[in-house]
């Protein structure tokens, strides 16, 4: 199966490039990097408006329409890779975090697996062997509540995954609380670092939030939800708002204050490192194995905070006997001294003298805190979102059903405060459904209008994405105070109407993030669609169609 690109970013403002008003699909050579003004920006999107002339479609009401089932909005375990594979007589499967089981350097559970099992193992005079599934600690959580997934084993980033579970009405069993030492904390640009310590002298949460509220610096951090460093300082964000209870009114006023002027949080850490290296932001979140293999952030100084990142070995009361001691067998040989020393090698066991700070978060805390963060994580202004879906006949098949899909399935993680409409396209453009309240009325419309998604024509994006615009820019003047954002959904094949070139001017100048969503995406067609979305640093998501619900999913979760 083809594979769309990506390439993600996080929320501020950059530009990209150029002019004109004519519709035809040439290039131009004027490729300046200068963004219209607003008010011109608005000028000229009243006129490549006027030109496209996008058509009004009625939505039927889905009268049939239901809260689609949790587990309807996951996407099959098998999308997040098995990395080793295990074929011994007694064989268990490890859901292990993505800094052990990915890539060089970040792969060194990977190292131990492999080499584990070709060790001759054995139990009861039995064979024994692992297997390796890379998942991040918070996706592991959601498919075990949500999705029935039943790993033998499970190694979080940190302790706080392993309390969510209990909490949720898992049984875990510790193994080892520690098996490749870490931590999580704040990275500071070094020259923000020293003006910060010499006027606050302490680089704590409390006082990096304060500077942050009153735009001292730019603060990010990564989504709660699956990142275990945005857990772990979101947790300790709450906690400095308010001591006493972190879940408490005063500390959730606080974090709607903070919010309010704060960056998106990123999908992924890579966000926060490209935004980074952009000058983008000031200070974020990273751990510090990831930080000591990140050559190009060696001009920023790395604080501790929070919890620790440990690495923690779980099993569960529904593994039986014997594949616990395989486990436990496994963990002891992650311990010796030889597998010790090649964590340290890949960035791990430094700061071991961090002592974790308190946050007054149990399992049921933080799972409140991650509830606390999606109804305030937009400081309390509403979204306004439109959706811009590609109905040309290059997605028919697998794309334009994915999409149908994963549009019906993430409907579930759009807040009701939040206001909506669609857009699909193919030559012409089409608008499906005007923006609204996204209450249960706007839901069967938009649920209707989803299901009635059909495919053939050409392919104008970029035209799409003006008429989506307009729509934002008129309901932004209904409600001032909301955050506008477009989600492009496409195949990336443009052969009609304007070009990028054409409407960047436009789109930097509105300052509108734009998320690109491609499906089964040619590399000839990556450029554009990473370019649409860095003009106002928002994300173009990597995934497969087979993944794409929990790309979606996540990506609301982030932003609406």
């Amino acid at each position: 199966m083809k594979k769309f690109t990506a390439l993600a970013l996080m929320l501020t403002m950059l530009v990209i490039l150029l002019a004109g008003c004519s519709s035809d699909v040439s290039m131009t050579d004027n490729n300046t990097t200068d963004a219209l003004s607003y008010d011109d920006a608005i000028k000229e999107l009243e006129t490549f408006y006027a030109d496209i002339k996008p058509r009004n479609v009625n939505a039927p009401l889905d009268v049939n329409i239901t809260d689609a089932a949790a587990a309807s909005g996951l996407a099959s375990i098998d999308t997040f890779p098995v990395t080793v594979q295990g074929r011994g007589e007694i064989n268990f499967e490890i859901a292990a975090a993505t800094e052990l089981s990915a890539s060089a350097p970040d792969d060194w559970l990977n190292v131990v697996a492999d080499h584990f099992n070709r060790s001759n193992q054995t139990l009861n005079g039995k064979s024994v062997s692992v297997t390796v599934r890379k998942i991040t600690s918070g996706e592991v959580l959601t498919y075990m509540v949500e999705g029935g997934y039943r790993p033998e084993c499970y190694i979080p980033s940190n302790d706080a995954w392993g309390q969510m579970l209990d909490a949720s009405g898992f049984k875990t069993i510790t193994v080892e609380k520690r098996i490749a030492g870490n931590t999580a904390g704040v990275l500071m640009r070094e020259s923000t670092y020293n003006e910060f310590v010499q006027k606050h002298k302490d680089v704590n949460m409390a006082n990096i939030l304060q500077a942050a509220i009153d735009g001292e610096l730019v603060f990010a951090y990564t989504n709660p939800y699956t990142s275990s460093t945005g857990l772990n300082i979101l947790s300790s964000m709450l906690y400095a708002f308010d001591n006493n209870n972190p879940l408490s009114d005063t500390a959730v006023n606080k974090l709607i204050e903070y919010q309010r002027n704060a960056p998106t949080a990123a999908y992924t850490t890579a966000v926060l490192k490209n935004s980074a290296a952009k000058g983008i932001i000031d200070a974020m979140v990273m751990e510090e194995q990831a930080y000591i293999n990140t050559g190009e952030l060696r001009g920023y100084v790395f604080t501790p905070a929070g919890i620790r990142h440990d690495h923690p070995v779980y099993t569960f009361d529904y593994v039986d006997a014997e594949k616990q001691d395989a486990i436990r067998l496994f963990a002891q040989y992650c311990l010796n001294d030889e597998n010790q020393k090649l964590a340290s090698d890949k960035g791990f066991n430094r700061h071991d003298d961090y002592i974790a700070q308190p946050n007054g978060m149990d399992g049921n805390g933080y799972l409140a805190a991650q509830r606390v963060w999606k109804k305030n994580k937009n400081g309390g202004r509403p979204v306004i979102a439109v959706f811009v879906a590609d109905i040309s006949g290059s997605m028919g098949g697998n794309p334009i059903n994915a999409l149908i899909e994963s549009l019906k399935n993430t409907m579930r993680y759009i807040d009701s405060d939040n206001y909506i409409g669609l857009v699909s396209y193919d030559d012409n453009v089409n608008i499906n459904l005007p923006i609204g309240r996204f209450d249960n009325r706007q839901r069967a419309y938009f649920s209707g209008a989803v299901k009635n998604l059909q495919v053939g024509g050409k392919t104008a994006t970029y035209n799409a994405t003006l008429v989506g615009l307009k729509m934002l820019m008129d309901a932004c003047k209904e409600v001032p105070d909301a955050k506008p954002m477009l989600f492009v959904l496409t195949d990336g094949v443009t052969n009609v109407g304007y070009r990028l070139d054409r409407i960047a001017p436009i789109v930097a100048g509105l300052r509108v993030p734009i998320y690109t969503i491609g499906y089964e995406l040619d590399d000839q067609y990556k450029g554009d669609l990473q370019k649409l979305s860095t003009i106002n640093e928002a994300s173009c998501i990597d995934a497969d169609v087979e993944g794409i619900v929990n790309v979606l999913r996540n990506l609301f979760n982030v932003n609406m």
